[in-house]
């Protein structure tokens, strides 16, 4: 019962302490990211300062998933180093407890966060994000060409039997059916150039593209204006958003379905096979952050060196997110297999947290 009672205890001790280091990344990247919002709103007309912050509002849930193993890791630290300063590890451990059984109830918090993380914020974050740009895109309707000037854009080819054509989208809404500030270069069977079209939009339908306020430059011939422009095309929806969608606006739950229709056409899928894999690794990746902090946390508050303990922990964590960035840039480029880019950084951050607590505690 006294077991049940403290494991209790420091799991709500925890829960509270990675609620308010969540909080406050929260409001730290609301405020970076609105302010960055602000410097790009400068130049756009329709830009107000409310629709700015409805946009950074929609986009923070996307920015806090990446950095959620940081609150947790912060979290834990905080919580054990109260704990310790408070000297209720010390009573802990004279009643018997060892640093396994009052840092198990951590690790299974964390699980259930990681949980929740994947199959409820996860999915909340995509349909928010992709609101965020489509927002952005009503927002600078007028002004095709500023969206994202500062960038190349997305990319694709096609071919057909009219010839060949390279589209350029400066944002890209819908997983890539619908593209915003869209340059299209269209090349005969001999691949000579043959004419430029600019759009505001391009909305992909069954054979063909539609473009919408379509300026076409093309070779001796004057400019011409239409307000609907059909481009065909043989690309497929998958082959598009291969291109075009960003695995992180996928919702968890369609991500199987998204990898099964690529496979079917053919298609790699790197980033939403990579994507999956870290979803699924996210539970485990939080339990390997609490094993972090409790093996730099746990030393009692009156031998000293906090500030020590407190930089090696942060160190561990900067350390294991270059290792995350490397493996998913390993796995995205097709060197290293998408379950090994997700799971590598876990088993590394878990199996050091775990050895270095086993070492502290049973020598």
């Amino acid at each position: 019962m006294i077991l049940g009672t403290l494991s209790r205890y420091f799991g709500m001790r925890f829960l509270l302490a990675v609620i308010a280091s969540f909080l406050s990344v929260v409001a730290i990247a609301a405020m970076a990211d609105y302010v960055e919002l602000m410097r790009r709103g400068a130049d756009w007309p329709t830009a107000t300062p409310w629709l700015l912050a409805k946009i950074s509002f929609l986009r923070i849930p996307e920015l806090t998933e990446r950095i959620m193993p940081f609150a947790v890791l912060v979290g834990a630290m905080s919580c054990y180093l109260s704990l310790s300063r408070r000297l209720e590890l010390v009573i802990a451990r004279s009643a018997g407890l060892s640093a396994w059984q009052f840092v198990a109830p951590a690790v299974i918090v964390a699980l259930l966060l990681g949980t929740l993380a994947t199959t409820v914020y996860n999915p909340i974050s995509a349909r928010l994000q992709e609101r965020s740009k489509l927002l952005e895109a009503q927002m600078l309707g007028e002004l095709p060409s500023a969206l994202q000037e500062n960038t190349s854009g997305f990319w694709v080819r096609q071919k057909s039997d009219n010839g060949a054509a390279i589209i350029n989208a400066k944002s890209s809404r819908e997983q890539g059916s619908m593209l915003g500030s869209v340059s299209v270069y269209t090349f005969d069977g001999a691949n000579h150039f043959q004419e430029r079209i600019e759009a505001q939009s391009a909305t992909l339908a069954h054979g063909y593209w539609k473009l919408q306020d379509a300026h076409i430059y093309a070779i001796g011939s004057p400019p011409q204006a239409k307000d609907t422009y059909l481009l065909p095309t043989n690309l497929t929806l998958e082959q598009v958003r291969e291109s075009f969608a960003t695995p992180e606006t996928v919702p968890f739950w369609q991500l199987p379905s998204y990898i099964e229709k690529a496979d079917r056409a053919g298609l790699a899928a790197a980033g939403y096979r990579l994507q999956y894999q870290e979803l699924l690794s996210r539970p485990f990746l939080l339990a390997a952050m609490v094993l972090l902090a409790a093996a730099v946390s746990l030393r009692f508050f009156r031998f000293g060196g906090v500030q020590k303990m407190v930089l090696s922990g942060i160190t561990a964590g900067f350390l294991l997110f270059i290792l995350s960035k490397i493996t998913e840039d390993m796995s995205k480029a097709e060197f290293l297999s998408p379950v090994a880019g997700a799971w590598i950084p876990v088993f590394v951050g878990s199996l050091t947290g775990f050895v270095a607590l086993l070492y502290q505690e049973d020598g």
